[in-house]
């Protein structure tokens, strides 16, 4: 699942709405909503976000929210370490390697700590 898939998820089981019903009003099927919230589809269209934003009604905070985690929310992602140091090759091997046998708690470990450290640059 997606951070985009999961918090369209959250808002839908909050508000009582079947996938369905949903489907229906953003213009999309249930099989693409579906395959959107469990992340077998990729990064959402701009235009899809602005639909779902405004199906929710959700204020500025939240929609700017859900634009962020669309666009954190590619399921297959590429690295490109061209023209950086050979750690940063290594650690993008190292995650990439390892990231499907880490427990639920070092990857919220590890995403908290590149938060921090994206903040201090």
């Amino acid at each position: 699942m997606t951070p985009f898939g999961s918090r369209v998820r959250d808002l839908r089981a909050q508000r009582g709405v079947t996938l369905t019903e949903m489907a229906r009003a953003i213009g999309v099927t249930p099989t693409y909503l579906s395959a959107l919230e469990t992340g077998k589809r990729g990064k959402p269209t701009w235009a899809l976000v602005q639909r779902i934003i405004a199906y929710f009604n959700v204020i500025w905070d939240e929609a700017e929210d859900l634009q962020r985690l669309a666009e954190l929310s590619r399921p297959r992602v590429v690295v490109d370490t061209a023209d950086l140091s050979p750690q940063a090759t290594e650690l993008a091997n190292l995650i990439a390697r390892e990231i499907r046998h880490l427990p639920p708690e070092a990857v919220a470990e590890l995403l908290g700590r590149l938060k921090i450290l994206r903040k201090r640059a």
